[in-house]
């Protein structure tokens, strides 16, 4: 018993979300900083903006958590395994720390190849 995946607009405001999903906007924008991959955007007078994968995956997240009594992280789990959606892979700080090492090594070399050039000119 899903609710209809919104196909019709392009970009809901946070109010027709509401409506939508039946939750207040503050749960919402709570669960906007419980699952990073909710991002809604915002208009030019800063009113918020969600995409129609959004109100899908809102919907989602109360079914899972008025219907299946999971967690919010095997909610976010569940969301992101069910839209394919991957956290960024965790970066090792040495691993970090060599490649901003070849990048500076490789910037310098670009910037000793220009000021070759640049005395040649």
């Amino acid at each position: 018993m899903s609710n209809p995946k919104p196909q019709q607009k392009l970009f809901y405001k946070i109010e027709e979300v509401s409506r939508l999903a039946k939750l207040d906007k503050e749960t919402i924008e709570r669960w906007e900083k419980e699952f990073p991959f909710l991002q809604p955007g915002t208009t030019g007078n800063g009113q918020k903006i969600f995409r129609a994968k959004d109100v899908e995956m809102i919907q989602r997240i109360k079914e899972l958590l008025d219907t299946k009594s999971v967690t919010l992280a095997g909610a976010r789990r569940k969301i992101e395994e069910e839209f394919g959606l991957k956290p960024p892979p965790a970066v090792h700080p040495d691993r970090l720390i060599k490649t901003l090492w070849q990048v500076r090594d490789q910037l310098q070399d670009l910037a000793q190849t220009l000021e070759k050039r640049q005395k040649k000119t």
